[in-house]
């Protein structure tokens, strides 16, 4: 499974709109910052606008903020509302597997372990988790 470029980027936008949670953070500004197509982020923002997971600022001094605090967040739910599930297979997408052979099938166990190890990272670490990181390093990308 790989997370593609609109999840990572989802992710480095919510950093950016964390690191100054009481002022707003324009996208031109993020986009700067991490070397990204200004035009790409407006595309990526507008899911996260939609969800109410951040809030835009009208005027000069406007752009987005986040809707709640950084611990309130978690990797998981960024990277869902960017990516949709993310499951190893399609039959786990859902609560119901629609396979007409998952009673029969041999390797449904592992992809089932391998979905609850990355639902058990990305639900349990935070976008708090991933600034105070980045607070850390500095210099380091955010790749």
């Amino acid at each position: 499974m790989k997370i593609s470029t609109k999840g990572r980027y989802a992710l480095r936008m919510m950093i950016e709109f964390g690191l100054n949670p009481d002022k707003c953070t324009k996208i031109c500004q993020v986009a700067e910052r991490q070397g990204l197509s200004e035009k790409y982020l407006e595309q990526i923002v507008a899911p996260l606008l939609k969800a109410g997971y951040v809030r835009s600022v009208r005027g000069a001094q406007g752009g987005y903020m986040l809707t709640r605090k950084p611990e309130e967040y978690t990797v998981g739910m960024i990277l869902r509302l960017a990516e949709g599930s993310l499951s190893p297979v399609s039959c786990l997408d859902t609560d119901i597997n629609p396979c007409e052979e998952a009673d029969r099938c041999a390797t449904l166990t592992v992809w089932k372990q391998i979905k609850d190890a990355i639902d058990n990272v990305v639900d349990h670490v935070t976008l708090a988790d991933v600034i105070e990181e980045q607070r850390n390093c500095p210099d380091r990308d955010l790749m």
